[in-house]
């Protein structure tokens, strides 16, 4: 079964040799008669041991490489091959297969996928924004690429979650605050709800930038922070 004919879903019930299936998407019945080509289709059941890529983490891949194949014009198919190519390319790993590689391999491959992503602005469908796991630092990338860290608009605001106060920025020690970046609506709609109740009901955290992170987005210059370390007004 190739990546643009993967289908997910819960395993909801077993009678005898028969499985019940939950799709998480709607089937596309199109699609199924096209795949199919006139004969009844043949599915593949696989079950997650744990020992190796999970159906979750296939999943997310796939969720990745389908809005990637959207922004190119690339088939999943093609975009699977094209970025498998350029992961060997870079990280001298040998070929593996989304079909039964190790849980370490997809980890690696999908954090791959979503560096290029936000490195070249691919946008990334909703549901997709939703599935990047917890462990990437998905925050500390949003602001270095100015993409709102809720719904993964480009071009967003780098927002200052520590109030800076009426007086000039250009004075103030940006190393010790904490940023978050947000799109124009959540950006407004953090101001009307207040900073607490706006982190809690999203479930975000700000972040401090680093010294390179604050130059880089022109944040703070490296003299301002030799001024402020070396005591100058």
């Amino acid at each position: 079964m190739r990546g643009d004919e993967m289908l997910f879903g819960k395993l909801t019930a077993i009678r005898g040799n028969q499985v019940v299936v939950k799709l998480d998407d709607e089937l596309n019945q199109y699609k199924l008669a096209k795949w199919a080509n006139g004969k009844q289709p043949t599915v593949q059941l696989l079950m997650d041991d744990g020992r190796t890529i999970s159906p979750d983490q296939r999943k997310k891949v796939f969720a990745m490489l389908n809005d990637m194949a959207l922004y190119t014009g690339y088939t999943p198919t093609e975009m699977e091959d094209e970025m498998k190519f350029l992961y060997y390319s870079h990280t001298g790993a040998e070929k593996f297969s989304m079909a039964d590689c190790s849980v370490n391999q997809a980890n690696k491959f999908l954090t791959f996928l979503l560096d290029f992503c936000f490195k070249l602005g691919v946008p990334f469908k909703t549901r997709t924004w939703d599935m990047i796991p917890d462990s990437y630092p998905k925050a500390m990338q949003c602001l270095r690429h100015r993409q709102c860290v809720i719904c993964g608009k480009l071009h967003s605001d780098i927002d200052h979650f520590t109030p800076v106060g009426r007086g000039s920025r250009k004075l103030v020690d940006h190393r010790k605050l904490y940023f978050e970046c947000l799109c124009r609506a959540h950006h407004q709609e953090r101001h009307q709800l207040g900073a607490k109740s706006f982190i809690e009901k999203y479930h975000i955290r700000p972040i401090k930038l680093s010294e390179d992170d604050l130059i880089a987005l022109h944040i703070m210059t490296r003299k301002r922070m030799d001024e402020i370390d070396e005591g100058m007004i």
